[in-house]
């Protein structure tokens, strides 16, 4: 029952996030722009996610964790609500990053709730739940936005998904009701020289830009995939596309092994597969066929929420100093790497073709690879095989 309250939590916390991707045509015809710039207004959360993990970082200690995520996933409405009438793409975006404030205060302060309060046999399979409450927010987010689209306009959607943050928002304070925050232990360290102790581990280092090389080939997929997938040859309707995100149901399955995978072969090892799963999709998204794109986009989605599992829960125990701000630097890192992503290989996208995004997306999977060779908790790779 804990581990599905917590995916619950991440499902209402983050079903904004991805939930808009479905619709990116859409509201491109709705804002009359470009894919590339749509694309960005869209990932603009990403920019307040990045912002909120920092603050999170910054003032851990003194956060109250059971209020902090209650008050951030009602204040969360408030934005997606005024997205069913803005007016213009600015507007838009300006929303999109309030949105990101909070999901992601909401998001770092869960993590650092279940680090605190979970012994080292569960941390694991804690982060896994939550990871697993990600990848569903996704697939169902994905679909729900279609077809409300489809059914309700694009002012419906939003409206919808309000109603959502607030049934978050209720759940959290009934659930955490029962189990009050760990008392905030006093430091003498100021929150920059926690912070310099984290970039001093090299461990907590790789884990930091490998959260932001995932969410870049995360991003780089599954936002661009979209006009792939309505333009020809395959050429697939709104509610089509938003069945496609069907996709992620092997995700949802995997995921929650993460846990399982890292106490029997090792951090390392289990993202490395996870990873490799990842890479093996690639070259299936470039072909003409669905039924390839759809087996390609489910080998990603599966392979790059597992690492992301793998690595959340190894940020989670090798921040020591304050897991609290360990995982705030993490989630910035995570989602400027989705802001990247959005503008780089939007403009990759653009000017050079869906190929060429692809191999950007294919590079920054080998980066994480490489850099997984530090995820170890002794200081030194070399020394422990975990």
């Amino acid at each position: 029952m804990r581990n599905l309250l917590i995916g619950l939590a991440a499902f209402l916390t983050l079903v904004d996030l991805f939930a808009t991707q479905a619709i990116l045509p859409a509201l491109a015809k709705t804002y009359g722009v470009r894919p590339a710039a749509m694309g960005l207004a869209v990932n603009a959360s990403s920019l307040g996610m990045a912002i909120a993990g920092l603050a999170v970082a910054f003032f851990s200690r003194r956060i109250d964790r059971r209020f902090g995520i209650v008050a951030s996933l009602g204040l969360l409405a408030i934005p997606t609500a005024l997205l069913s009438i803005a007016p213009d793409l600015l507007s838009f975006a300006l929303l999109r990053i309030a949105q990101g404030l909070c999901m992601a205060t909401a998001f770092a302060l869960t993590l650092s709730y279940l680090a605190e309060h979970c012994n080292a046999a569960e941390t694991a399979s804690a982060f896994a739940a939550y990871i697993t409450g990600n990848v569903a927010s996704n697939l169902v987010g994905r679909l729900m936005a279609a077809a409300l689209v489809d059914h309700l306009g694009v002012a419906g959607n939003f409206l919808t998904f309000a109603a959502l943050n607030l049934c978050g928002s209720v759940l959290v304070r009934v659930w955490l009701k029962r189990a009050a925050p760990a008392p905030m232990a006093a430091d003498a360290q100021s929150p920059l020289a926690l912070w310099a102790a984290h970039f001093r581990n090299p461990a907590l280092r790789a884990g930091f830009a490998i959260g932001f090389l995932i969410l870049f080939a995360f991003i780089g997929t599954f936002t661009f995939v979209n006009f792939v997938l309505v333009r020809e040859p395959l050429g697939l309707s709104m509610m089509a596309v938003g069945f496609v995100y069907f996709v992620f149901l092997p995700a949802i399955i995997a995921t929650p092994l993460s846990g399982l995978a890292v106490a029997r072969f090792g951090t390392r090892p289990a993202f490395w597969g996870a990873l490799a799963v990842a890479a093996a999709g690639l070259p299936l998204l470039v072909q003409p066929e669905i039924a390839a794109v759809l087996a390609g986009l489910a080998l990603v989605g599966a392979g790059t929420f597992f690492a992301q599992a793998t690595a959340t829960g190894f940020v989670g125990k090798a921040g020591l100093a304050d897991r609290g701000s360990a995982n705030g630097i993490y989630l910035a890192c995570y989602f400027s790497g989705g802001l990247a992503g959005t503008v780089i290989l939007g403009a990759v996208f653009e000017r050079l073709g869906w190929g060429a995004c692809v191999v950007g997306i294919g590079t920054a999977i080998l980066l994480a690879a490489w850099l997984g060779n530090w995820l170890t908790l002794s200081q030194s790779p070399q020394v422990h095989p975990d």
